[in-house]
C-alpha cells in the first residue's frame, strides 16, 4: 500500500491467486490421478480475487485518510525538470510537489525553504550541491527522494571491505563471475525449451494470421548488439508492413505508428512478437533477462550523447529486463541505462525469477508498449525548455 499503483497491485493479486490455484488444481488432480472439475476451482478464483480487491480498496482509503501525500519540494539544477513533476504528479496520492527552488538560489536559501518541507526531491544536480543539500536533509530529519547518477549505482553493487579501520567500497570492473553466468545460462535454458514447447501452437497460429494478412514474411530478423557490442540477427514476428524503414530508415515504432499492421498492434501489445527470440536465447545470443538489444546505429546515436549506455552491454541483451518492467517502451536513454546498470550491479538468479515472473504483469499494462512521439526517430528527446515553476503552479491551479 502506497507504494505501487492500484492498477499494479491489482495485477500483482490477480496473478497471485491464478497461480497459486493453478498450482493447488494441479497437485489435487495429481494425487487423484485424474482432471478434477475445474468449476470449482475457478470459483474460488473468482471469489477470492473479488474479497482481495474489495480489501484492497477499503485499506488504500484507510491508508490515504491515515497517511497524506508528502508536501515536496524540489531542487533542480540546469537539466530541464518539468517532465519529473509530471510523473510526479501521477502518483498524487502519495507525493505532492508545492514548490520548486533552483540550486542557483544557494544553500542558505535552500535550506531555509527546505525546514518548510516534509521532504526533497533532489534532482539532477552537482555532486558537491547535493552533499550539501542530503546531509542538511539527514541532520533535520527530512525525507530525501536522490535521483541517481550513473557512478551512484555502480556503487550500489560494490562490495564494503575494512581495511584496518578504514571502510572501502570496491567496485569490480567486470559484469558476472563464472558461476553467475554459468547459473544464468542453465536458468535460460530450464525456462526457454519448455516454453518454446508450450508456445509453438500459439506461434503457428500467430505466422498464419501474419502470411493471411498480406502475404509478406512471417519473421523479421535484424542486427541488433549483445554482450560486448557483439552483433547477432534477432528474429521477431514482423509487425509492420513490409520494407516499412524503405522510409525514414531505422527508427523506433512511434504512437499510433501507421506502418503496424492490425495482425502487428495485437501481436505487440500481447508481446507475442517477441516469442521467436527464444531461439536466440537458446542459441546463446540473448538470455531470458538482461537490457534489451538495440540496433547498432541507434546504439552509435545514443553513445554520441551518452557514452556511458556502452556500459549495458557488460551482459548478454534479454528477452526482458529491468528497464523493461520499470520502464516504457518511450523511457528515455538515460533512464534506461540507470536501470539497466541496477540490474548489473544487483544481479542474482532470484532477481530473474523475479523478473521473469513480474514480465507477465508487464504485459497486461498497456502503458508498457507506449510509443515514441510522432517527431522522434529514437527515445533520445531534446529536453523541454517549460519552466518548473510554472508546471508546478499549473499542477496546483488543477487542484
Amino acid at each position: 500500500l502506497g507504494q505501487l499503483r492500484r492498477i499494479e497491485v491489482i495485477l500483482s493479486q490477480f496473478l497471485s491467486i491464478f497461480i497459486s490455484n493453478l498450482v493447488t488444481y494441479i497437485i489435487i488432480s495429481l494425487l487423484a490421478f485424474r482432471f478434477i472439475n475445474v468449476l470449482p476451482v475457478l470459483a474460488m478464483t473468482l471469489g477470492d480475487f473479488v474479497i482481495t480487491t474489495l480489501w484492497y480498496f477499503g485499506a488504500s482509503s484507510l491508508y490515504g485518510h491515515i497517511f497524506k501525500s508528502w508536501k515536496i519540494l524540489l531542487i533542480y539544477g540546469e537539466r530541464p525538470a518539468s517532465d519529473l513533476v509530471y510523473k510526479v504528479e501521477e502518483r498524487r496520492d502519495k507525493y505532492a510537489i508545492s514548490d520548486a527552488i533552483h540550486v542557483s538560489a544557494g544553500m542558505d536559501k535552500i535550506a531555509e525553504k527546505v525546514k518548510d518541507y516534509e521532504a526533497v526531491i533532489i534532482g539532477d544536480i552537482s555532486a558537491k550541491e547535493r552533499n550539501d543539500v542530503l546531509k542538511f536533509c539527514y541532520a533535520n530529519g527530512i525525507r530525501a527522494y536522490v535521483i541517481p547518477k550513473i557512478s551512484d549505482i555502480i556503487l550500489m553493487g560494490s562490495d564494503r571491505i575494512h581495511i584496518f579501520d578504514t571502510p572501502f567500497l570496491l567496485t569490480k570492473g567486470y559484469s558476472l563471475s563464472f558461476d553467475q553466468a554459468f547459473a544464468k545460462r542453465f536458468l535460460d535454458l530450464l525456462i526457454a525449451v519448455p516454453m518454446l514447447i508450450i508456445a509453438s501452437p500459439f506461434m503457428l497460429i500467430t505466422a498464419a494470421a501474419i502470411k493471411l494478412y498480406d502475404r509478406g514474411p512471417v519473421f523479421y530478423k535484424q542486427i541488433r548488439c549483445t554482450k560486448d557490442g557483439k552483433p547477432f540477427e534477432i528474429i521477431k514476428f514482423r509487425s509492420m508492413i513490409v520494407d516499412a524503414e524503405k522510409v525514414g530508415g531505422a527508427q523506433l515504432a512511434k504512437a499510433n505508428d501507421s506502418r503496424i499492421t492490425p495482425v502487428g498492434r495485437f501481436i505487440r501489445s500481447t508481446r507475442i512478437d517477441e516469442l521467436p527470440q527464444l531461439l536466440n536465447i537458446i542459441k546463446g545470443d540473448m538470455s531470458f533477462v538482461g537490457p534489451r538489444p538495440e540496433r547498432p546505429e541507434i546504439m552509435e546515436e545514443y553513445m554520441e550523447n551518452i557514452p556511458e549506455f556502452a556500459f549495458r552491454l557488460r551482459v548478454k541483451a534479454g528477452l526482458t529486463g529491468f528497464a523493461q518492467i520499470y520502464g516504457k517502451y518511450n523511457t528515455v536513454p538515460y533512464d534506461k541505462l540507470k536501470l539497466d546498470l541496477f540490474y548489473i550491479e544487483n544481479y542474482s538468479v532470484w532477481l530473474d525469477i523475479k523478473l521473469i515472473l513480474m514480465t507477465v504483469k508487464t504485459i497486461l499494462k498497456k502503458d508498457s508498449t507506449e510509443g515514441i512521439s510522432s517527431d522522434q526517430t529514437t527515445a533520445a528527446k531534446e529536453e523541454t525548455s517549460s519552466d518548473v515553476m510554472d508546471v508546478v503552479n499549473e499542477i496546483k491551479n488543477r487542484k
